[in-house]
């Protein structure tokens, strides 16, 4: 079915950040990448406003993955300054949401997956086994540390690049409920953690809340509790005489005094 630009344009406007158009248009990498950037961060859906008449055009066989002379795809810089910023983010990401997790394990896993995902997108990709040795090699250099998603994400992008090649072509793309579906299961395995860590921050800030009446009302009820401990000690307030007569009672030296002196 030909794709139209009219179409094309209205997702672009309409669901843009969520990558509408992508999935309109055959692109999921690019349209996953959106949905978990938001529109590359706002500044790629922008820009998406030049590229879609030529991505309509390829989406109706009008270019051919390959043909661009070589089997090797051009360096491009801004493919490479994506990997590392999307690297970085999923890495931090990882850090936040997966605090349970190993940083040895996770940081340079999402790290890798981010630079991947990069660098799948549009008519290339990369060979994944590479970028995630890299990235799990930079991160146990520095010992997982939560500084060490840049220099993961650096060489995670420098293996992509050099790693990289053209889609095979002629692969037969699924229908659009697989499509969705897969789409939906990696939206949700990245966000589930961040869902996760944020239910338990809010349960916390709710137990504080509650607590705080609670605490007014101690500090408002304090003035007049210590007035009644000052007057017991003075004398001017004693025990009730159930308290003082009661069985199992030990007074103390002091209302023994005070007892007998009443008496006298």
């Amino acid at each position: 079915m030909a794709k139209r630009l009219l179409v094309a344009y209205g997702l672009w406007a309409l669901g843009g950040p969520l990558g509408l158009h992508h999935i309109y248009l055959g692109r999921d990498s690019h349209a996953l990448l959106w949905m978990l950037t938001l529109g590359g961060f706002g500044g790629g859906w922008l820009c998406d406003f030049w590229h879609v008449p030529g991505w309509v055009a390829a989406a109706n066989g009008a270019g051919a993955p390959g043909d661009c002379g070589g089997t090797v795809p051009a360096l491009s810089p801004l493919r490479l300054a994506g990997q590392v910023t999307v690297g970085t983010y999923f890495g931090l990401v990882a850090a936040l949401g997966l605090p349970w997790v190993p940083a040895l394990l996770a940081q340079p896993l999402a790290v890798g997956l981010g630079v991947q995902l990069v660098a799948s997108v549009g008519d290339q990709t990369a060979e994944a086994p590479s970028t995630l040795a890299a990235a799990f090699l930079a991160s146990l250099l520095f010992q997982g540390r939560v500084l060490a998603v840049l220099p993961a994400s650096l060489a995670a992008s420098v293996a992509a690049q050099r790693h990289r090649r053209y889609k095979p072509r002629g692969t037969p793309r699924p229908r659009l409920a697989a499509r969705l579906y897969h789409l939906g299961l990696a939206c949700l395995a990245f966000a589930a953690p961040l869902a996760c860590r944020g239910l338990c921050g809010a349960a916390g800030v709710l137990g504080t809340l509650l607590a705080v009446p609670r605490a007014a009302t101690e500090l408002l009820l304090l003035p007049l509790r210590t007035g009644q401990l000052l007057a017991e000690v003075l004398g001017f307030a004693g025990s009730s005489p159930a308290q003082e007569h009661g069985t199992g009672f030990k007074l103390s030296s002091w209302s023994e005094r005070q007892q007998r002196a009443y008496e006298v």
